[in-house]
């Protein structure tokens, strides 16, 4: 009888080192301490923390001097001013692509605004708000023959490997010929040296490109629609938490807020 105590302890024992173990090695793979607190806890506390991007121009970028800047910055700081009383109370925390969703599961931050789609999928691990952007595939092209999609009919398209971009331009033009590629580096270089006529993206992301580049235009059909959510936890103990960026987000839409920065950093309006 003590035999099997003593197991059943050990392996007791075994799951808690083992448990310990995952939690510190995700903490650790993202770079982040946790944070993530109630609504009341992030009053008392002065300030809130959010993932943020600091590397994708016009949402979440690095300016000349190292500030962080961009449509999703401006959202980070408003929501600090509303929940808090100042734009200044918030904590901002570059993030990885692959991590924007697990530093809010894991509870490493309260929030990350860092260009996440809401899906169905996403949303059994967490929870999101209602868009602050309805971002989607566009075609950017600098041929001054190509006007509308249809121009593209048997032309080379460029796309990313394993995009579902890839699926989209196959349904609207399915003469094209389409080209990967591995980034946005060399879809631009396949587009200079005339072997693709046009790159199939994200709209907010190829908006920098045409700022940055304005012998490039971007044709006028969407060929798809993302909605870009902030990233929340899940948990009746944050329903305060959600319900307040809910209602912040619905009134920088209806007060216009969210349209004037979208229009400031010049990302295409598809609002």
């Amino acid at each position: 009888m003590n035999n099997g105590c003593n197991r059943w302890q050990i392996i007791s024992r075994l799951h808690l080192i083992l448990s310990a173990i995952i939690i510190c090695f995700m903490i650790s793979a993202t770079g982040l301490a946790a944070s993530a607190a109630e609504l009341p806890e992030i009053q008392r506390r002065g300030y809130i923390t959010i993932a943020v991007k600091d590397n994708l121009p016009l949402l979440g970028f690095k300016d000349a001097n190292g500030n962080l800047q961009g449509l999703e910055i401006d959202l980070a700081k408003r929501l600090a001013a509303d929940l808090l009383g100042n734009a200044d109370a918030v904590k901002l925390q570059p993030v990885n692509n692959r991590d924007r969703l697990a530093v809010v599961f894991n509870h490493q931050v309260d929030l990350a605004i860092a260009r996440v789609t809401a899906t169905e999928s996403r949303s059994r691990l967490v929870s999101f708000s209602v868009p602050y952007y309805m971002d989607g595939t566009y075609l950017i092209t600098k041929d001054a023959t190509v006007q509308q999609i249809h121009d593209l009919a048997k032309r080379k398209i460029a796309v990313l490997n394993n995009s579902s971009t890839i699926a989209e331009v196959r349904y609207y033009i399915p003469s094209a010929e389409l080209v990967g590629v591995n980034s946005y580096q060399e879809a631009q270089a396949a587009i200079e040296n005339n072997s693709v006529a046009a790159f199939a993206a994200d709209g907010s992301l190829l908006s920098g490109w045409v700022r940055d580049n304005p012998q490039y235009r971007l044709l006028p059909t969407k060929l798809s629609t993302a909605p870009l959510s902030v990233v929340m936890p899940k948990g009746l103990q944050y329903d305060e938490l959600r319900r307040e960026v809910n209602e912040a987000i619905a009134r920088y839409i209806a007060q216009g807020w969210l349209k004037e920065r979208i229009s400031h950093w010049s990302i295409v309006n598809s609002q």
